[in-house]
Formats: C-alpha cells, structure tokens, sequence
C-alpha cells in the first residue's frame, strides 16, 4: 500500500464553483502564514455538504460549506459542525483540527469553515481492483471501524462541554416522527413499503437504551485511514448530523450501509463504502462485534436497522427532490429514486424475516 491512494481532489463540478478572489482575500486576513495564489478543487464525493481542497503554496487546507440550492438549513449548519469538532477534539483526536468559521456570507454567499487537511486513505465505492484491500487486511479494517464506533459512543460529552448539543430524552421518539414527516415533505413517488416501514417503526418503537454521542453518518468513506496501515483510523470526517442521542440508532445507521457480499442485486444498488469486500463481516456479525466492544444489548437490532435503512432513504429522497427541483445540477441524482425504492424493499424484507441477512430468495 503506497501514498498513490490517498484521496484526491478533482475540478470542481459545474454550479459549485467558489468565489476564489474573495476566499483568498479572507483567508489571507484570517490565518497566518499564507502566501501564494489559492487553488481549489473539490473532493467528489458526499451527497450533502461540499467540501474542497484549497492550496497555498505548500499549505492544504479543506472548506467545508452548504451545498447550493438546500433550503434546508439546519441540515446543513457547518457553524454547528465547526463547534462539535473543536470541542471534541481534545478529547476524541481523531477529527481534524480546525482553523476557521466564516459566517460572513458575503465572501461565499453561505457560511463556511476550514480545518487542516488530514492526508490519507478513503474507502469508497468502487475501488479499483489494485487499491481494495486483501481479505485479512479488510478484516482489520471491519474490526477497526465497529470498535471506534463503540469508542466514540464512550466519549464524555459532558467533560467535552458537549451537554447542549441534544436532548437524548425521546430521541427515539422525535427521530421517528421527524423522519417520517421529512419524507412526506420530499415526496416525489407512491412508495407503498416506505408508508409500511414508517407505521411499523411507530408501532414496535422501543425504549431508550441510553444516551452518547453519535455521529449519525458512520460509514467506511467517512473515514481517514493512515496510509502506512489502513487498520488504524486518523480522522472521522462528515459530522453534520452528530449529536446526543441513542448509540444504537447510530449502529443502526451504520448497518444501513452495510452491503453484504452475499446479499441480490437489489442490494447492490446501495454500495456507499466496500462493505462488500470479501473479509469484511456480515451485518449480524458486525452488530455482534459492536455488543462485544461496548457491552450493549443489541437484541432488538433488527429494529435499529429498519430504522437506519428507512432514514438512508429519506435522506437520499430529500436529495433527489432537490434535483427534481433543478435546486442542484449534480447528474449523480438522476436515478437516486430506484436508491430510495431499493431502501424501502430491503426495509420491508428485514421487518417481515426479523433478520439483518439472507433477505430475499
């Protein structure tokens, strides 16, 4: 494994492009030690806000900001996520240190903040065959991955002066019902097992299981691995959507992006990250290994993964009725719709089998 994988910036998509003049100039006045033109490009991927690549001369930074069109805007408050990550990293190092926040909407036309680039290994969907990593190695990774999660459930986001951030108390209870209207405001399609899923996840809620920090987007290309030994993680990245809530929620989340190797072509629709790499554990097996890690009891885990399938649908629909607006020009949404249906399938599979795996015949 070379530094030839560590993730790259490409030209920055039609319609998303900065106001270099002004950011330089900003950037310039703000921080230390600057010199040289500013160059931007834009890391590809991500669904929700935009994050770009700024170099001056030998510094490498990245800015974070709304993406464009979203009249969503509690979704996407990156002084919120400025605040999270300068608080937390005292006491969880793995989040990049932060510079600055901009709430001068005059020098980007949105809010933004920059932090310092961390430099390494992302896994994303599609790897090429050279870069995706031997069954043991992907082991490693799997195993790394599910005991940081119970790591970052373990932090005391009190001492980190993170109290504020949430009311854990009927979180199960608002996530449901604020999920489910979310839908309904983003519809764009009569989906029949999502109406289903929604009344199910109502019915069968369960009782809180206890309050952490979650991150609330935990996958595998939200992770910085180091590029001399991909099992050990340097950076958590895209906290947007953390806050104080249920910890097995949040596992739920991660496991409705979990894509079995094994799992139909349905399935398949959904790769985010290499879940389905061979090493990699199964979605019952990795649940297995989060109890193991942070002592939960995880016997109603089917209901966290209906849950976290049924809200990676509504969010890929909020994306999708962006686009069918014209709000964002991005020709990756175009068939986010067969995303979301495929969702509500699996959803409906998982509820009706009481089971994460073996799904459809």
């Amino acid at each position: 494994m070379t530094d030839e994988w560590i993730d790259k910036a490409e030209r920055v998509r039609p319609g998303e492009a900065l106001e270099v003049t002004r950011l330089e100039a900003y950037l310039k006045t703000h921080l230390v030690g600057l010199s040289g033109p500013l160059r931007v490009s834009q890391f590809p991927s991500g669904l929700s806000n935009l994050t770009y690549l700024l170099q001056m001369g030998q510094r490498e930074m990245v800015l974070r900001r709304p993406p464009f069109g979203s009249e969503v805007k509690s979704a996407h408050d990156v002084g919120r996520e400025y605040r999270i990550l300068s608080q937390l990293r005292p006491f969880y190092g793995k989040v990049p240190p932060m510079l600055l926040h901009c709430q001068d909407e005059t020098v980007l036309g949105e809010p933004f903040y920059v932090m310092e680039r961390v430099r390494g290994v992302i896994l994303r969907a599609g790897l090429p065959a050279a870069m995706q990593p031997a069954p043991a190695l992907m082991g490693q990774i799997a195993t790394t991955f599910i005991d940081n999660l119970a790591e970052l459930h373990a932090v005391d986001y009190q001492a980190a002066g993170l109290a504020e951030l949430g009311r854990p108390a009927g979180y199960v209870e608002r996530q449901i019902r604020g999920w489910t209207q979310r839908y309904h405001r983003a519809r764009t399609d009569d989906l029949p097992e999502m109406d289903q899923v929604a009344a199910w996840l109502a019915e069968k809620m369960p009782p809180e299981s206890g309050a952490a920090l979650i991150h609330n987007d935990y996958k595998y290309d939200n992770l910085v691995l180091d590029p001399a030994d991909w099992s050990h993680i340097v950076a958590v990245l895209d906290w947007e959507m953390a806050t104080l809530g249920d910890p097995l929620l949040d596992l739920g989340t991660s496991l409705g992006y979990w894509v079995q190797g094994d799992d139909p072509a349905l399935m398949h629709t959904l790769q985010f990250s290499p879940t389905y790499l061979p090493g990699n554990p199964g979605r019952a097996e990795l649940a297995a290994q989060y109890a193991q890690a942070s002592g939960r009891d995880i016997s109603n885990i089917v209901y966290y993964y209906v849950y976290g399938t049924f809200k990676l649908a509504v969010v890929i629909q909020q994306i999708y009725y962006r686009y069918k607006l014209g709000l964002t020009q991005d020709s990756r949404f175009a068939s986010l719709d067969q995303v979301v249906r495929a969702c509500s399938l699996i959803a409906a599979q998982a509820i009706a089998r009481q089971r994460l795996d073996q799904l459809f015949d």
